[in-house]
């Protein structure tokens, strides 16, 4: 049967939704062949094929081939099979074209039904495939509404919905309905109501994806971002390093009296952001973790990644940081095991080293929550 109309049709849909036709011939093969089955009955073996080539669609029946018949919708006789062609033998499975004068009865409701449901996830599937590849990346978005704890967000143009946990938020600070905020992209969820778009700005991921956005230097390789540690709302220690050994990949960050820098602190609600020089040299590399403090001197366990930092002893609660929270960014950022001491406390402690003091290092990698 020649149907260019339909063909038409799905060439149509190719062009508009940007999906392939071949994605609906499969299962417009399979709907139309159970729709013909339901209308001609269950026991005949049939099947239905589109050629889009031809614009042709086709009605094959397909019997076995055995010695007695005993369903006579489902198998043909050895003798009446080789009247067809002697070549067949027992087993064969016979295919005959059908007359298709009658497949007009089949509802169209089953075709567009068959349509609908393809077209739906296929445009599902597409919509997932492009969003994947935000993941980790900045988008500016628009707050539409708060319910539940949980911020929910115009991404710009996408067709999906984009949302942030308020706990996801920068501490302290207050997202006003319809105002625009920078957030990132954490993960893409797929569900049968189609695509949502989970966001964080607390994670590392976040400030690494501000210092490519503004500072060049960031974007085109010529700093790298060596190693990020965070505590989201209060501090965060970046290691910078350049291709360039003559280069200050430092000064680049900061900026012409600190405005790239401070575009960025201002961005994460006034957070503190200490930017590091990265070293080969782990004596180098923890002392610089630890500042703004000055080590004046750094046991090294290099088979444990342990190592006692001593201070001068008016800068030991500097080192270690309210809470202990310039220690432990120190940690996240180096990987080490950092016990600080203060020169009085290092003088009196025996020349073995006591391990079982130091600050533990966190189960996640440097960038762990970069992925999250």
């Amino acid at each position: 049967m020649q149907s260019k109309e339909f063909f038409e049709a799905l060439r149509i849909l190719e062009e508009e939704k940007g999906i392939k036709r071949e994605y609906f011939i499969e299962a417009l093969e399979a709907g139309l062949t159970a729709a013909y089955k339901k209308l001609y009955g269950e026991a005949k073996s049939a099947i239905v094929k589109l050629n889009p080539e031809k614009n042709s669609i086709k009605i094959y029946s397909y019997k076995t081939v055995v010695d007695e018949v005993e369903d006579p919708d489902k198998q043909i006789s050895l003798a009446d099979a080789k009247l067809i062609k002697k070549s067949y033998k027992v087993g064969d499975e016979i295919m005959q074209e059908e007359n298709s004068k009658n497949f007009g009865r089949i509802p169209s409701q089953t075709v567009r039904h068959v349509i609908m449901q393809k077209l739906k996830e296929a445009v599902r599937a597409k919509e997932f495939a492009e969003l994947s590849q935000k993941e980790g990346d900045i988008i500016t978005a628009q707050i539409i509404r708060f319910e539940n704890g949980y911020y929910y967000l115009n991404m710009g143009g996408m067709e999906a919905e984009g949302v942030i946990a308020e706990k996801e938020c920068i501490p302290g600070e207050r997202l006003e309905i319809q105002s625009r905020v920078k957030v990132f992209v954490k993960r893409i969820i797929e569900s049968t109501r189609g695509c949502q778009i989970q966001c964080t700005r607390t994670n590392t991921g976040f400030v690494s994806k501000l210092f490519e956005l503004e500072i060049p230097e960031v974007q085109t390789g010529e700093v790298e971002i060596k190693a990020i540690s965070r505590d989201a709302g209060y501090r965060t220690k970046i290691a910078v390093s350049s291709i360039n050994p003559n280069f200050d990949a430092v000064g680049a960050c900061i900026g012409n009296r600190g405005m790239r820098i401070n575009n960025i602190i201002k961005e994460l609600n006034g957070e503190k952001i200490d930017i590091i020089p990265y070293s080969e040299d782990i004596n180098q590399f923890v002392s610089n973790a630890l500042s703004p403090a000055e080590v004046v001197k750094l046991d090294i366990d290099n088979e444990n990644k342990y190592c006692v930092a001593v201070v001068p002893d008016n800068k030991l609660s500097l080192a270690i940081g309210k809470d202990g929270q310039n220690v432990r960014l120190a940690v996240k950022l180096t990987g080490w095991k950092i016990d600080v001491k203060s020169e009085s406390q290092y003088a009196g402690v025996s020349a073995q080293v006591d391990s079982s003091t130091a600050t533990e290092m966190p189960d996640e990698d440097l960038f762990g929550d970069i992925e999250e």
